[in-house]
C-alpha cells in the first residue's frame, strides 16, 4: 500500500482527513455531513480506482476525491443525496393529505 494510503488509513476524524489532504473546509459545513462526507469519499475512491494509480498520482486523486465530496454537501444534504440505507429505503412522502383523503373509525 501506498505512503498517502497508509496514512489515510490511520486517520479517523474528519479533520484529519482534509488536513492531511491539504482540502479547505468550513467547520460548520464538516458539522452536519461529516459521515456523508467520509462516505462519498470512499465512494469516489474506489470509483476512480485510486489504490490501482501509481504512488504519485495517488495524492492529487485523493485531494480530488474529498473535495468533490465536500462540494456535494455545501449544497444538498445527506437525505437528498441518500448515502445511508435508512434513507434509500425511505418512500418519497406525498406531503399532502387531503380531507377527503382522511378516515375516520367509528
Amino acid at each position: 500500500m501506498s505512503t498517502i494510503l497508509n496514512k489515510l488509513q490511520g486517520l479517523s476524524a474528519a479533520e484529519e482527513f482534509f488536513a492531511a489532504l491539504d482540502v479547505p473546509f468550513e467547520q460548520a459545513v464538516l458539522n452536519v455531513s461529516r459521515l456523508h462526507i467520509l462516505k462519498r469519499f470512499n465512494e469516489n475512491m474506489a470509483r476512480a480506482k485510486v489504490a490501482e494509480m501509481a504512488e504519485s498520482d495517488q495524492f492529487e486523486a485523493c485531494q480530488t476525491c474529498l473535495a468533490s465530496a465536500y462540494s456535494d454537501f455545501l449544497t444538498s444534504s445527506g437525505v437528498k443525496e441518500k448515502m445511508f440505507k435508512v434513507f434509500k429505503d425511505q418512500a418519497p412522502s406525498t406531503g399532502f393529505v387531503s380531507i377527503d383523503q382522511l378516515k375516520t373509525k367509528r
